[in-house]
């Protein structure tokens, strides 16, 4: 594991627990996304791990360097884009990057730098001042800052907040290649598409809790949950007594039936119940099935998680 995190907790003056014993391992070279409502802990955790605040117990190592007993190497191996646009807005594009490289220790490479600029579509940009882009170059800005040291791992907090649908997509595509150079990725996001779009893994946090790591694909195998809708020819007001034990719901306004099943369950149970919508005497006019989404199985982890 390129991040090592074990039993983390944070207590801030007044005794608010922050972090609540979260212990997580991030694999080198894969996409992590922490999924969690404002308040869950996302930013700390992310803090902590990049020094910016300290742990009140629990351990962090970054490329086997302890966060805190060995900062200057774990923090070198960190590039970290925050929530908020912090850039001088005088300073030129191509120097905010070229700076920040500098402040790690690291040698002057203007190839390096332009290479960065170029895969963040900011090469034409590089003697723009800041004030003069707009709120998603600055944030692609933001970008190559933490990537000028060249780091292993990346960090993203809300990369993609306040950033419109095209730029957001664009953004996927940045991280897509960062992935493909090696670079590990955590991202915090409150888009449940952009977790579902980019991530390996996605974690759930809320109340300083990690309620949740799992591959993206078997999370949504294994907590997702199909639904059946059948629109009937004639509407009904009520569910026949002979279909209770389904716990059907009546939908479009009387016209339709739906029926939820677990996807990884033996049996679905839709032949039979067709054959028993039949026998009560409801004509079919169509079907369709849908499947949960990710936002469907966060919305409900969480509330399972606050219960």
């Amino acid at each position: 594991m390129i991040v090592d995190i074990k039993d983390l907790r944070k207590t801030y003056k007044g005794g608010f627990e922050a972090l609540k014993g979260v212990t997580l391992g991030i694999k080198e070279g894969e996409i992590l996304a922490l999924l969690g409502p404002n308040g869950a802990g996302k930013t700390t955790l992310i803090s902590t791990i990049c020094g910016i605040t300290n742990p009140s117990a629990g351990s962090v190592s970054v490329g086997g360097h302890d966060v805190v007993k060995d900062y200057r190497a774990a923090r070198s191996m960190i590039g970290l884009v925050p929530q908020e646009i912090n850039l001088e807005p005088f300073n030129k594009v191509n120097d905010v990057v070229a700076y920040s490289r500098g402040l790690f220790g690291k040698k002057a490479n203007p190839a390096k730098i332009e290479e960065i600029l170029r895969q963040l579509s900011l090469w034409d940009k590089k003697d723009s001042r800041v004030m003069e882009l707009s709120g998603g170059m600055k944030r692609r800005v933001l970008i190559a800052k933490a990537l000028s040291h060249e780091p292993r791992v990346l960090f993203l907090d809300e990369p993609t907040a306040g950033v419109d649908v095209e730029l957001r997509k664009d953004m996927w595509d940045v991280v897509a290649a960062l992935k493909e150079q090696g670079v590990t990725i955590i991202l915090t996001t409150h888009y449940i598409e952009e977790a579902e779009a980019i991530a390996d893994r996605v974690g759930v946090i809320n109340g300083g809790e990690l309620l949740l790591v799992e591959e993206k694909a078997a999370l949504m195998q294994r907590l997702g949950q199909k639904t059946l809708q059948v629109d009937l020819q004639a509407p009904v007001d009520s569910v026949p007594e002979s279909l209770s034990a389904y716990n059907l719901e009546i939908a479009e306004g009387g016209n339709a039936l739906r029926y939820h099943y677990d996807t990884s369950g033996e049996s679905t149970g839709i032949t039979r119940l067709l054959g028993e919508i039949s026998a009560a005497g409801l004509q079919l006019k169509d079907i369709q099935t849908e499947q949960s989404s990710l936002e469907d199985i966060f919305v409900g982890l969480v509330k399972e998680g606050a219960a």
